[in-house]
């Protein structure tokens, strides 16, 4: 690759990273010819505490610059090459570590971890699966055709030179990750932004972008720099309706006080669906399934509809399968937004601290970790001070199938995940209700899953169907060995997991044997209560903070949820987890074949009578 050709394929990527473009030319040289010369201008230091013992957060080396004359900020030769000593994904960083005893032995010296000669390499690695949030960086991938996993966050420790550079609020380097096309490879660079005198040591900013007088920074600097927020308010104030528009795909509203669509009743309602299974499973004479969306009665699709004052105005008698900003209940930051509009008023305190119980009881406590990151390192504190269980479920807003998801309770670890894209932290569920799987012998998570019926929300009305469908962790519950998928997750039919299919009919059986004094007409119930006060939490402000009345909307949604051993292990609560739209149904076809059949006809013909729906509002 001529320069010319490697500036053309780096250029975007050496622009978004801030690498000065007089740098651009030794790139090319030293990444040609595989130059790693940071050696000729940089020495390791190993900093001295004297007999103060190093707390965790601090430093254990530094870099100090000892090319003569020091380096030149217009210096076109001044950029230099790091290699990284460790890349992975946070589900293989256990097993890369387990397969490279020579890896960890590195890391424990770079971390500074106390070394024992008679610990074997292995011992190491949970100390610094801990540490190693102080010391990773991270970048990710967007070329086109990639599939989302492949796209997910990439985690990866610097050398010993790029490792032992310090954080600085006034910092005279900077260093990027840049990807090497020619090679497929990642390195970092670093490079002065400033003159650097002889000896002095190098400086970079940890938490690049964030102003450095704000409490917002001194919050992402905890990982390095610990403060205490435990005095900071961690209340949460729901957002203006500014908040609820921020990336959000731009919208209209029907006409105001459309009647419903007129149904034809001598002849089928016209079906356009973008949802395979509908078209397989919808039998009933009822319904002709078309292929142009301009014949159809009744649109069901899977991409997102924003036409609803056009649709009103050139087709009011047409259906579509989505309400003017549902948004609000499927994307995750949103969904605890509205639900928290149903917390309760809790009884005065004997005490003089502020409560840390949910509320409502049923949202497990949730905060968003771009714009309630304070109240958030405040909540955890609190509850490390008091001595609570500490452990969070770190979620991306719009992602499904647990990807880019976290268990952990390690403040650095949620504090660093909070670089890699928009995030809930959601308090984890430590005491779950376990299900006994006979075959196993093990107690097991589980979640449930409800579709959940919406066929107006100006006058509330929602059904459940009541063929709810499980989901089941494949080893037993303990809570350890967060990276271990199939002990903390559920969702089992993707990827190579063993999927075990359980009909709620039998499951309903099992629990009547497993838990006697708790019956499953009871547990349903207060989740449909849950459901029911989620629903008028999402409708009780119009657009752009609740969902819109549309009387040509009909909805169907998955609510994805937990039960929870409250009271010291004596009652039972669900627990809501987040809202799906456009689920997968596949299973719930391949169990009951009518499936679609049903949900039309209680949608589009208003059938209320079939016994497997219950409506809930």
């Amino acid at each position: 690759m001529d320069y010319e050709t490697f500036e053309a394929a780096h250029k975007p990527q050496l622009q978004s990273s801030g690498v000065p473009e007089h740098l651009w030319p030794e790139l090319y040289r030293k990444l040609s010819d595989r130059v790693f010369d940071a050696g000729s201008a940089f020495s390791l230091l190993l900093v001295d505490y004297g007999d103060t013992p190093r707390a965790p957060e601090d430093p254990v080396w530094a870099l100090q610059v000892t090319k003569e004359g020091g380096l030149q900020a217009n210096d076109p030769t001044a950029i230099y090459l790091i290699d990284h000593a460790w890349t992975f994904r946070t589900d293989n960083a256990r097993q890369l570590l387990n397969d490279h005893p020579e890896l960890v032995n590195r890391l424990v010296v770079m971390m500074g971890l106390q070394q024992d000669d008679n610990l074997p390499p292995n011992a190491y690695i949970p100390r610094i699966l801990r540490h190693m949030w102080l010391w990773c960086n991270t970048y990710s991938i967007n070329a086109g055709g990639l599939s989302l996993e492949d796209r997910l966050p990439v985690w990866y420790v610097m050398d010993e030179v790029g490792s032992a550079i310090l954080h600085g609020n006034s910092p005279n380097c900077r260093v990027v990750p840049f990807m090497y096309i020619v090679e497929g490879a990642a390195y970092s660079l670093l490079f002065p932004t400033e003159d650097i005198d002889e000896g002095d040591p190098l400086y970079r900013d940890f938490v690049e972008g964030t102003p450095t007088d704000s409490q917002q920074r001194d919050a992402l600097l905890v990982p390095w720099r610990y403060e205490s927020f435990v005095k900071e308010d961690f209340s949460q104030v729901e957002p203006p309706k500014e908040y609820f528009l921020g990336g959000h795909i731009e919208e209209s509203l029907p006409v105001p006080d459309m009647p419903p669509p007129l149904i034809d009743g001598n002849r089928s309602l016209k079906v356009y669906s973008q949802y395979e299974l509908v078209n397989q499973y919808l039998t009933d004479p009822a319904y002709e399934i078309v292929t142009d969306p301009a014949d159809a009665d009744i649109l069901w699709l899977t991409s997102h509809f924003k036409e609803f004052r056009e649709l009103s105005e050139s087709n009011p008698n047409k259906f579509v399968n989505q309400f003017p900003f549902e948004n609000v209940i499927t994307i995750k930051d949103l969904l605890s937004i509205v639900c928290r509009r149903m917390a309760k008023e809790l009884p005065p305190s004997d005490e003089d601290e502020p409560s840390l119980a949910p509320n409502p009881r049923w949202l497990p406590v949730t905060y968003n970790l771009k714009t309630e990151l304070v109240p958030f390192v405040s909540y955890y504190q609190n509850r490390a001070q008091r001595g609570m269980d500490n452990h969070w479920i770190v979620k991306p807003f719009n992602l499904a199938r647990t990807l880019d998801t976290y268990i952990t309770d390690n403040l650095a670890q949620i504090l660093r995940l909070q670089q890699t894209g928009p995030k809930i932290a959601q308090k984890y569920i430590e005491h779950p209700v376990l299900f006994e799987r006979a075959e196993l012998e093990a107690r097991v998570k589980f979640d449930v899953r409800y579709v959940l019926l919406v066929k107006s929300v100006d006058d509330l009305c929602a059904y459940v169907y009541t063929n709810f469908f499980l989901r089941f962790a494949n080893k037993p519950f303990q809570l350890d060995d967060f990276d271990d998928y199939e002990k903390h997750f559920t969702v089992m039919n993707y990827g190579q997991f063993q999927l075990r299919h359980m009909k709620c009919d039998e499951f309903v059986q099992c629990w009547s044997t497993q838990f006697p004094s708790h019956p499953w007409d009871e547990i349903e119930t207060d989740i449909c209560e849950m459901l029911k006060e989620m629903l008028q939490g999402a409708t009780r402000l119009g657009p752009p903070c609740g969902i819109g009345a549309s009387a040509q909307s009909r909805a169907l949604y998955a609510v994805d949820l937990m039960l929870e051993w409250t009271e010291a292990g004596t009652k039972i609560q669900p627990k809501l987890l987040e809202v799906n739209f456009t689920p997968d149904c596949q299973r719930a076809c391949e169990y009951y074949p009518e499936f679609y059949n049903d949900m039309f006809n209680l949608l589009f013909l208003d059938q209320e009578n079939l016994d497997v729906f219950k409506r809930i509002v």
